[in-house]
Order: structure tokens, then sequence, then C-alpha cells
């Protein structure tokens, strides 16, 4: 069986044996892998308790495999899986490198299923922002960003001053998203922020901002 084909052609007529892959602990983790991705991609909504179940399990020996299945989930866009996946970021925040991946990958399913009026996943985006991980840090913006909730500039902001020059620059392009050109005269014109974050912001104007020489 494979499963690639099998997600390519929405099959769903393969989805208890796709199921049947997943959930055998003695397949290779690789096969199980390609499984929770096809589920993601055929989109049937009988898979999403077996992926929670998957996400969920903190005895699974492949983080990969809970990886794969969260990024099903986000495919899936079944609000069943809004609980596990905040439960994720809330109880792994601070844990470093063996969860970095699966973090991301809960944050980018969460911003797919565009729970723009839940604050319980706002609050665990947010509290993304303070995570070890700098991609984390950058994948939270980004959901925030995409997130329709009138305080996302607010919260954002103080990432303009993050101890990582990609966290800023991914800030500033955000807020640019959100705010427009004000941001960026107010970086440029500031004492307060950095020579790259700076540039950044020029950078920004001369792709963007047509008329900025013309000033």
């Amino acid at each position: 069986m494979c499963a690639k084909a099998i997600a390519n052609l929405k099959d769903t007529s393969a989805v208890n044996s796709l199921l049947y892959c997943l959930n055998n602990k003695n397949e290779n983790y690789k096969v199980r892998f390609a499984c929770a991705d096809a589920l993601g991609k055929i989109g049937d909504r009988y898979a999403v308790a077996p992926l929670i179940d998957v996400v969920k399990d903190e005895d699974e020996r492949s983080v990969y495999l809970r990886e794969s299945a969260a990024s099903a989930l986000g495919m899936l866009g079944d609000l069943r899986a809004v609980d596990p996946l905040v439960s994720i970021l809330e109880t792994k925040k601070g844990i470093a490198d063996k969860f970095t991946f699966l973090k991301e990958r809960v944050i980018e399913a969460l911003g797919k299923l565009r729970l723009n009026g839940n604050e319980r996943v706002f609050n665990a985006l947010k509290n993304s922002l303070t995570d070890d991980s700098a991609q984390i840090r950058i994948n939270a913006i980004e959901a925030i960003m995409e997130s329709d909730n009138p305080d996302a500039a607010e919260i954002i902001k103080p990432c303009l001053f993050d101890k990582n020059q990609e966290v800023q620059k991914n800030a500033l392009i955000a807020l640019y998203n959100l705010l427009g050109r004000s941001i960026l005269d107010e970086v440029i014109n500031s004492a307060d922020y950095g020579d790259a974050l700076k540039m950044e912001a020029v950078s920004i104007i001369d792709e963007y901002e047509e008329d900025y020489n013309e000033q």
C-alpha cells in the first residue's frame, strides 16, 4: 500500500487500512508517518479521533509521528482537535529540543483551524511568544497575526525587542500587515530599535512602498 498515492487520490475507502497501520506500533514509524499524512489529505472526519489519540500519546516512541498527526488534524479542520492541541502547548512550554517541532506543527494546525474567538487558543499562542525556540516564537507571531484578534498588534509588538533578529524581523512584517506604514516609520525614526531592524523596515518600504523615495 502506498499511502502517498492513496492520499493524492483522496481514496476514502482506504481510511480503515490507513488507520490500522497508524495504530500498529510494531509498524515502521515512516509508514505510520505517511499514513497520518495521508489521513489528513484525504479529509475523512472518521480519522480525527484516532489522530487525536496519537497526538496525546505520551508513550508514543516517535515524536515525528505525533508531529505528522498534529499536521493532519490541521488539514482536517475538526474542532475536536482544539483541546488536545492546545494542551500540548500548555504542558510543553519551556521544553525545547525533543518537542520543538511538535509544538511548531501544533501552532500551524491551530492556525488552520481559524479559531478567532477562542481565548484559550489565543492565550496559548501568546504564551508561545516566550518559548525557548525562536522558530516557535516566529510561528506564534504568524498565527496571532492571522487570528483577527483586536489585541494582536499590541501583543506582537514586544517581539520587536526579541533577542533573536529573525524573530524581530518576523514581528515587524506581521505588524506591517496589521498596522501598515506607520510601524515602519516608527522603527526607522526611533532610537529604541536596533540597526538591523531599521534596515529591515527600509527594505520593506523599498519593496512595498513605491512612493518612499519620492518623499
